[in-house]
């Protein structure tokens, strides 16, 4: 009996520690990106890019994916961050942003928990918002653009910002910022705000030509991150 007792407690501790083998194996839940984004076109200065925002630290980790002369993607609410890479490989082969959705959304049995946004190197522009998303969750679509969110205050969210990217002048950065600062006027993430990011991509327009990363910029945490945001790209984009 002491042999036994003497026994028990570390093999008891290896298994608090997990250092034993479970008998069964622990899922990892899906990372909830529940948030409202922007992927757009700039036909002008062939720019592709992407804004987003969320009550949930660094969303620009997860979100925002873009090449040059490619597309952008933004993926979200129950986030596949495979969604990204893997959209822009699909554009990337010549598919349009409706072909490559298509073929995302048949790659994905949890589809239906997921928001995408995709636009092409055309700058045709489509969103998909799956029927299990947290309402309000829905997108909008227009010339060279596509706005999506989920968990949002109201539709209001959406439409402000595809009519505030319509009406704005100036570089495709500040068009995306003028998006995301309506959404965050009409309500944004019903839960509060955290982060923001924004992601613009050209031809050689990174650091000496040597990528293609004009603007990527995030703010992590922040109680107003969208003001934050919009700062710091003023210090590198002048505003219009």
């Amino acid at each position: 009996m002491a042999l036994f007792k003497t026994l028990a407690f570390p093999l008891t501790l290896a298994a608090v520690l997990g250092l034993l083998p479970s008998a069964k194996p622990q899922s990892v839940p899906d990372f909830e990106a529940n948030t409202f984004s922007i992927v757009a076109f700039d036909p002008e200065r062939n720019e592709w890019g992407c804004a987003v925002a969320s009550k949930v630290i660094a969303v620009g980790s997860m979100v925002p994916f873009a090449k040059a002369r490619v597309g952008a993607v933004a993926t979200q609410a129950s986030v596949n961050v495979k969604h990204g890479p893997d959209g822009l490989d699909l554009l990337a082969k010549g598919m349009s942003a409706q072909e490559a959705l298509d073929a995302l959304k048949e790659s994905d049995k949890n589809i239906e928990v997921r928001q995408l946004g995709l636009i092409d190197a055309k700058g045709n522009a489509v969103s998909f918002t799956g029927k299990k998303c947290i309402t309000w969750a829905g997108h909008k679509t227009g010339t060279n653009y596509a706005c999506q969110g989920n968990l949002l205050a109201g539709e209001a969210v959406v439409n402000d910002m595809a009519k505030a990217f319509e009406e704005a002048k100036g570089p495709l950065a500040w068009k995306l910022m003028a998006a995301l600062e309506a959404g965050d006027k009409a309500g944004g993430d019903k839960r509060g705000k955290q982060s923001a990011a924004i992601l613009v991509v050209r031809e050689k327009g990174g650091p000496n030509g040597q990528n293609d990363r004009a603007i990527d910029l995030r703010v992590d945490e922040h109680k107003d991150p969208i003001p934050e945001l919009a700062r710091i790209l003023a210090l590198r984009v002048k505003r219009p």
